[in-house]
């Protein structure tokens, strides 16, 4: 692409986002709600059996998940101050490296390149939200970035406006670079809250 397409409104961005968020929330919730009433439903019927009342449990480990992802894997709100603190600049490309399967939500490693330039750093991305699949159309041209490569931002691509955060996938290799930064890079980084390393990823046992 010799030319980067217009740069996207942040207010649409953050909205277009927030509905994908809240439409996971209610088909989540809408699912718990169906899981904890089979055990009624099926009582009404006569069917005592008690492959049904597995519906309890389940909807509980639904809601606990759906709690998990919420707490640690949105990033609704350092996006936007992300978003309102630095400029959108263009990657030409986005290169997927892997997916990672946590429970705050699906980690992609990727990589967005500039034509010419070399030694793109490879980031952490987590979907804003909460969704886990990767959009197919990501590779197909580049993204918008806003924020700073060794502290971390946000990627939003073009066409569907989805919105990733990012941070170094290796986040000890620019430690130094972000003790060195001059203060304004600093202060910016504070500002945007991405200062600190907040990709962390609940300690969850499930079983025994």
């Amino acid at each position: 692409m010799d030319s980067p397409p217009p740069a996207p409104d942040i207010a649409q961005v953050l909205r277009h986002n927030r509905t994908l968020l809240y439409r996971h929330l209610a088909t989540r919730l809408a699912l718990a709600a169906a899981l904890f009433a089979v055990p009624f439903a099926a009582h009404g019927v006569g069917y005592d059996a008690a492959l049904p009342a597995f519906g309890i449990p389940a909807a509980f480990f639904v809601l606990i998940f759906l709690l998990l992802r919420l707490r640690h894997g949105s990033r609704m709100k350092v996006c936007a101050k992300v978003l309102h603190t630095y400029p959108f600049e263009y990657r030409n490309r986005v290169v997927r490296k892997g997916s990672q399967w946590m429970y705050l939500g699906t980690v992609h490693t990727v990589r967005l390149t500039v034509r010419g330039q070399h030694g793109a750093p490879s980031l952490r991305a987590l979907s804003a939200s909460t969704r886990r699949r990767w959009p197919k159309e990501a590779e197909q041209g580049g993204a918008w970035f806003a924020g700073d490569p060794a502290f971390g931002g946000v990627m939003v691509l073009p066409e569907s406006h989805d919105m990733f955060f990012v941070q170094p996938a290796d986040w000890q290799e620019y430690e130094q670079e972000r003790a060195l930064a001059e203060p304004r890079r600093r202060d910016l980084a504070e500002q945007a809250g991405i200062s600190g390393l907040l990709e962390k990823e609940p300690n969850v046992m499930v079983g025994g």
